[in-house]
Parts: C-alpha cells; structure tokens; sequence
C-alpha cells in the first residue's frame, strides 16, 4: 500500500508540473499572437472580454468568479479595458451598488475578427491527436481532484 501512495504522490506533482505547463503554453500562444497582431492586451484583458462575450451584462463579482480573480484586479483589468474603449460600465437597475459590465461595439468587432479565431485556433492546436475520450477523461480528473480539494 505504501509503494501505491508514493507512486500517487510522484504522478501527482508530475500532473501538476504537466498542467503548469500547459497553463504557461496557452498564455505564450496568446501573449504571442496578440504581439504580432500588435494588440495592446493582456491575456487576463483576453479572459475578461471572451467571457463577456458570452455573458454580456455581467457584474463585476460573477466576472472574478468565472475568471478566477480577486476583486482588486479584476476592477484593475476592467479600468484597462475601459481607457481602451473595450468595455463600459453600467449601473444595475435592480441593484444600484451593482456596475453591470458591457462590450463596446469596438470589442465586439475586435473579439470576432480577431481574438475569439485566436482563442479557436489555439483549442484546435492544443488537442491535436486527442481523442474526446481522451479531453473527457481529462475533464473528469480535473474536476475530481478540484472536488477532492474542496473536501
């Protein structure tokens, strides 16, 4: 039983190395892109507007949550994207304390023509000679061990 818990242990700082990795590699692809493009963003500023284009009208608490940010960078990255006419904020009309963040029809062309193609190309790169078996099962131990955390 022993020899088991330390291959586990082993495979798992390997898997953590892996998935680091691929973290880095998905930010070099981006960051890459957006500098020939010559594109002022960042890969943060990228998270936030492909999020926005698929929930457009969002608070800024739901936008830290599905990008995994702290309140003070988030509102950091919108201000960014503000000073570059990306995104606007509006006052929520069922919650006054509430900014409700929109794109700009500047981000909307740029997010079409431009980021959310580089987003795609980039999904369609990195899963190459995988099967959806093979993105399912990856799919299934990420939200294990991220379950397994929450425990």
């Amino acid at each position: 039983m022993k020899d088991r818990e330390e291959d586990s242990f082993e495979l798992s700082k390997q898997y953590f190395k892996a998935q680091s990795l691929v973290t880095m590699a998905f930010r070099q692809f981006i960051q890459q892109k957006l500098k020939a493009a010559n594109l002022d963003l960042t890969f943060e500023m990228l998270q936030i507007l492909s999020y926005l284009s698929d929930k457009e009208g969002t608070n800024q608490q739901e936008i830290a949550n599905a990008t995994v940010k702290d309140k003070a960078s988030l509102t950091y990255l919108i201000d960014n994207l503000t000073r570059r006419e990306l995104v606007y904020r509006q006052e929520d009309e069922q919650d006054r304390r509430n900014k409700l963040i929109f794109l700009t029809p500047k981000a909307k062309l740029l997010l079409s023509e431009t980021l959310l193609p580089y987003l795609d190309e980039m999904y369609v790169k990195v899963t190459q000679g995988l099967s959806n078996e093979d993105i399912e099962g990856v799919i299934k131990v990420i939200r294990t061990m991220t379950a397994n955390l929450k425990e």
